[in-house]
């Protein structure tokens, strides 16, 4: 797979004035100029200090009434909160055995951290692309500190069970005396699938971790919300790990800008991913076939080097981003992307960006197709 290739249409995507996956790319004076003026908006005239007090403070009071939850504190990155969350459940509960299905985010893409870190033994919940369900845990025998369930399932195409097999699964932790720690990294997202208020989901698990860049479009940051005496032992947990940051303020201002300005529109881009999902023509296959957010996989038939081709050849000439770069699937002779529809999106016709994307993976775009609007 050629990644020169590759780069270049990340480079033209950045380029481009309306973009169907992500968010329109912004240099970093744009950003935080935006910032300084939301911090007037928002009334914010104060830093924070290690974490306390200013918008931190602002934001964590936020996340707790949005999941209902006793208190909430802001961690630097999403790694360190959940594995910080399993540490506490490990410690209170006396074993080191957690279960988590086996594309959590923890095991794909954080090198070993929760085994060699926090010396954790990890039972694979689930394998594959599936939700997990009460009956995964009960083929699990022994004392468990904790289960993770990761909502959406990123990895699977964004998996996301239904509220009542959630509910099902808390209630055979609970009755196994077993703690679930809810992965919501983009909750916010498959909140709409789930067909329940934010705080009736949050109240399944005992401990919820969220992303503010993932769907709410912020710098950076997470919050782990819970039990009081768990959050506060989280906090001397965020030092330990170094995560008590002189400053979080321009990190806390962006989430706050998101949860005020992106979070309203999580139910509209998941209506379009699916309206999009749903005119793509045959040949176009879909993870899940109906999207449960707005991220979710395209497969389609050919070579990547051929339809990323095709992909910058239409980004220079449209200025529009209809996917990100395609790769090689699983399967010889597939290609796969991941689109994550955002907020841009919603100006954009979702029929004729569907009519496009087929277009681009099966033969070069024609010299008269017009951009969708």
């Amino acid at each position: 797979m050629n990644e020169d290739l590759v780069d270049r249409v990340r480079a033209a995507t950045r380029g481009c004035t309306q973009t169907v996956s992500g968010r329109q790319h912004h240099s970093p004076a744009e950003v935080l100029e935006a910032l300084a003026a939301a911090c007037r908006e928002l009334g914010i005239e104060e830093w924070d200090n290690y974490g306390e007090r200013g918008p931190v403070a602002r934001l964590e009071s936020e996340v707790t009434g949005l999941l209902g939850t006793e208190a909430a504190a802001f961690f630097p990155s999403g790694v360190m909160a959940q594995q910080v969350a399993l540490r506490i459940w490990c410690d209170r509960t006396g074993t080191r055995r957690v279960a988590m299905p086996d594309l959590s985010h923890l095991l794909v893409h954080e090198l070993d951290g929760p085994r060699i870190l926090h010396d954790l033994q990890v039972e694979h919940l689930t394998t594959g692309q599936k939700v997990a369900t009460a009956e995964n845990l009960a083929a699990l025998p022994g004392h468990l500190a904790a289960v993770l369930v990761e909502v959406p399932l990123r990895d699977a195409g964004c998996l996301v069970p239904t509220y009542d097999e959630l509910a099902a699964l808390s209630a055979a932790c609970r009755e196994r005396d077993v703690r679930l720690h809810l992965d919501g990294a983009r909750i916010w997202e498959a909140q709409p699938h789930l067909g329940r208020s934010l705080p009736d989901i949050a109240a399944l698990a005992d401990t919820t971790y969220v992303s503010f860049y993932k769907g709410l479009g912020g710098l950076a940051g997470a919050a782990l919300a819970g039990p009081a005496d768990v959050v506060e032992e989280a906090r001397r947990w965020r030092r330990r790990m170094g995560g008590t940051i002189f400053r979080a303020t321009p990190e806390a201002v962006a989430a706050l800008v998101g949860l005020r300005d992106r979070l309203p529109l999580m139910a509209d881009c998941v209506a379009w991913a699916r309206s999009m999902a749903a005119a793509l023509p045959p040949h176009i296959t879909v993870q899940p076939p109906v999207p449960h957010t707005g991220t979710f996989r395209l497969y389609g038939a050919g070579d990547p080097d051929d339809v990323n081709a095709r992909l910058l050849t239409d980004l220079e000439k449209h200025g529009l981003a209809l996917t990100p770069p395609w790769f090689a699937a699983s399967e010889p002779g597939r290609v796969v992307c991941e689109l994550a529809v955002g907020a841009d999106a919603l100006g954009l016709d979702a029929v004729e960006v569907a009519r496009q994307v087929g277009e681009l993976v099966t033969a070069p775009a024609t010299a008269g197709r017009t951009t969708a609007s």
